[in-house]
């Protein structure tokens, strides 16, 4: 295959690369953007294979099948309330290539620098690695917290702040010793310890951001395995990889950026450390000392009567909607209502889930329609005409001491405000805190009436109740 016609196949996978990402900013194209995504990705790949790839076809087979196969059997088996944990260790796997490609790229005698070209090498190689280290083992802490095999609590070290300035100082000695010592035939050593470094790093990183900034923690992440794959494409001299991960590298940190402004929220405060590092209270020792009053529970029948009796109802959901994997019953829900003449409307936080669009997706699924559903900003002020605010499974988003309490670990992030409502229905397993691991007011609240149980079954007995 000709290199020109290897570059204008490039040129068009960028071009469907780019088309992929505005689709995906909008709920209607997402689908069109999906499939300019995996007919980008389909022919940069047979372009690669045919016309760039000279040798080692077999092992490349092999590992296009394994790989593949993988990902086939993941897709089908993962459920869409572990798309974070598995978007996560996919970011692992970015960072994890690009270390064994920068290990495989330095020790490749075929790549024949001198001068300054090799010194603009050895960089590329350096850094590639560097942020291919944290990225994977970020990521891997990220997987871990989000999967809760270790506690989404951050980690607070003593002079942690001090801990990242060595490590970052570290980094850069290691690299000004690596290009030294690689313009004189060496540079391993120095190399393996900032990899050490990178990944340590990493780890300390992760482990220190708490629960609710784990949306952008996996945003961040994203961007990092996009950089990581940039440097990829400069150590392969891959014009391609280059263009595609910088896509990707900067769509994230645009990505964290929006996120951390709709937190409220910097993100160097975020790396520093998350939220819910703060102490908190347990709801039964806030009962206890009656600073917060007394819980109301309500049976589904009456539920069902009070959204009869309706004119507004707005639906918030959260991750537990996601566990429960009762999108499909809140649908049928919202059909009902709007039969009996019912307005109802989605609200949902930007950081509701344990991603970024984690709730748009399951409603989208469930194909609750896009007009109905509306972000943050554009419906808060609307809740104090709401009659009945229903609260699926969320908690640090719903919660009202992030304006009240300027002690709490959540002060300052922009929350939804259902109790400027009339009644305010809550669907919960228990009064435990959420993922930030912060009590909530709200469930105190004189309009506030607790639904306890499983979500999908507690919307389900409301729907039997309507009928």
């Amino acid at each position: 295959m000709s290199a020109s016609l290897i570059n204008m196949a490039y040129i068009g996978a960028t071009v469907l690369f780019v088309l992929a990402l505005s689709g995906l900013s909008n709920e209607e194209s997402a689908r069109r953007g999906n499939l300019y995504g995996m007919l980008g990705m389909g022919l940069a790949l047979l372009v690669t294979i045919f016309g760039v790839v000279e040798d080692n076809f077999n092992m490349m087979l092999i590992g296009l099948v394994v790989g593949g196969g993988i990902g086939w059997i993941l897709a089908k088996r993962i459920a869409m309330t572990q798309m974070p944990e598995l978007v996560a260790i996919l970011h692992s796997l970015v960072g994890l290539a690009a270390v064994l490609v920068g290990y495989a790229t330095f020790a490749d005698h075929d790549f024949v620098f001198s001068g300054v070209e090799k010194t603009i090498h050895d960089v590329e190689v350096y850094i590639g690695i560097l942020i291919g280290a944290l990225t994977f083992s970020g990521s891997v802490i990220a997987f871990l917290k989000l999967s809760a095999k270790i506690s989404g609590k951050p980690l607070m070290l003593p002079a942690r702040h001090w801990l990242n300035l060595g490590l970052l100082v570290l980094a850069i000695v290691f690299g000004k010793l690596f290009i030294e010592q690689s313009a004189a035939g060496g540079g391993l050593e120095p190399l393996i310890w900032m990899t050490v470094v990178a990944l340590i790093f990493g780890v300390h990183m992760v482990m220190a951001i708490g629960g609710a900034d784990m949306p952008v923690v996996i945003s961040m992440l994203n961007s990092y395995s996009g950089w990581a794959a940039a440097a990829t494409g400069f150590m392969l001299s891959n014009d391609l990889l280059i263009v595609v991960g910088a896509l990707v590298g900067s769509s994230g940190a645009i990505l964290s950026y929006i996120m951390c402004r709709a937190m409220n929220r910097k993100f160097l405060a975020v790396i520093a450390g998350g939220f819910g590092g703060g102490s908190t209270k347990s709801s039964e020792n806030a009962v206890d000392a009656g600073e917060q009053g007394e819980a109301v529970s309500v049976e589904a029948e009456e539920v069902a009567q009070m959204l009869i009796d309706s004119k507004e109802v707005m639906i918030l959901p959260g991750y537990g909607m996601a566990v429960a994997q009762a999108q499909h019953s809140v649908y049928e829900l919202t059909k009902r209502l709007k039969d009996k003449g019912v307005c109802v409307r989605f609200g949902i936080h930007p950081v509701a889930g344990r991603m970024p669009g984690h709730m748009n997706v399951l409603l989208a699924e469930a194909k609750v329609p896009y007009d109905i559903v509306y972000e943050m900003d554009e419906i808060n002020e609307d809740f104090p005409d709401v009659d009945v605010s229903i609260v699926i499974g969320a908690n640090d988003i719903v919660n009202p001491s992030a304006l009240d309490d300027p002690d709490s670990p959540i002060a300052g992030m922009p929350v939804l405000e259902p109790w400027k409502g009339t009644t305010t229905i809550v669907l919960k397993r228990s009064m435990a805190v959420g993922y930030a691991g912060v009590d909530n007011p709200l469930f105190y609240k004189e309009n506030t009436r607790m639904l306890f149980g499983d979500a999908k079954a507690t919307v389900d007995a409301v729907v039997a109740a309507l009928t």
